[in-house]
Order: structure tokens, then C-alpha cells, then sequence
């Protein structure tokens, strides 16, 4: 990004908070509000993303195949790759983007569910691949800590 802001302003640069008031709009706002502060929800003694759970019966599939490790469950359906956060035909995606992205969305998970859940305890994890180049493998997710 620093490339990109410095050639604004005839070469001067422009910092990132003031590029993103020029560059973006309260449509995109509203939706990465989304991303940048989600919605957690409880369902039994799980802590999902919102709208993550699915159907029952699909809970239950995964509670079968992990032989009830709830940690493990959650850490499958609260998986998140940093890539699809992408906007469709995106362009100007960079592994450097991804990681920044993915380890300030840590940051960024670990407050909120802190603060949403302070009688619990969280771990949340980032995965960078050994291959920096495949953009898809790189994921966020996060479990309670039983």
C-alpha cells in the first residue's frame, strides 16, 4: 500500500485513513463492518459466527465425525479464508495484503470475543501456508478453549 499512497497528492502521499475517503464508500463500510466486527453467536455450548451453526442436523454430522470434540467443530465452521473477503474479479490481491489482513482480523477476533465472551477463553488462530503463494489457504478461525 505505502507504493500506492505515495503518489498521491503530486507525490507527496497521502495517508491510509484519508486514501479510504477517497477510495471507498458507505456501502463497502456497512459491509466490512461485517468482517472487522462479526457477530458471535452461542448455540448449546458453542460460540459460532453468526449464521455459521447451519442446520442441526449438520451440526450433529460434524459432532459424529469428530467424535464430539466441540473445539474441533468449532474450529471447522468457524473457519474463514482471507481470499473470499475479496471483492468479485478483485485485482489488487497480494500475499502481503492477505497476511495483513488475516493478522490484524486475529487481533481484531481475540478483543471481541474477550469482550463478548469474558468468562471464557479463546484461541484464535491465523494459518500462513509454507506456500506464501497460494492465496486460497490462508484462514482464520477460532475455538473456546475447553
Amino acid at each position: 500500500m505505502l507504493a500506492e499512497l505515495s503518489k498521491w497528492n503530486a507525490g507527496t502521499g497521502i495517508p491510509l485513513n484519508q486514501w479510504i475517503g477517497c477510495m471507498g464508500n458507505f456501502r463497502l463500510a456497512v459491509g466490512y463492518s461485517t468482517v472487522f466486527w462479526p457477530c458471535f453467536e452461542k448455540f448449546e455450548d458453542y460460540i459460532f459466527l453468526e449464521n455459521r451453526a447451519g442446520d442441526l442436523e449438520h451440526l450433529r454430522q460434524w459432532e459424529r465425525k469428530l467424535a464430539g470434540d466441540k473445539s474441533a467443530i468449532e474450529r471447522v465452521v468457524n473457519h474463514v479464508h482471507i481470499r473470499d473477503i475479496q471483492h468479485s474479479g478483485c485485482e489488487d490481491i497480494t500475499g502481503e495484503r492477505v497476511i495483513y489482513l488475516g493478522r490484524i482480523l486475529r487481533e481484531i477476533y481475540e478483543a471481541k470475543l474477550r469482550w463478548q465472551f469474558p468468562d471464557d477463553r479463546f484461541k484464535v488462530a491465523f494459518y500462513e501456508p509454507p506456500d506464501r503463494n497460494d492465496l486460497t489457504d490462508y484462514q482464520l478461525t477460532f475455538w473456546k478453549e475447553r
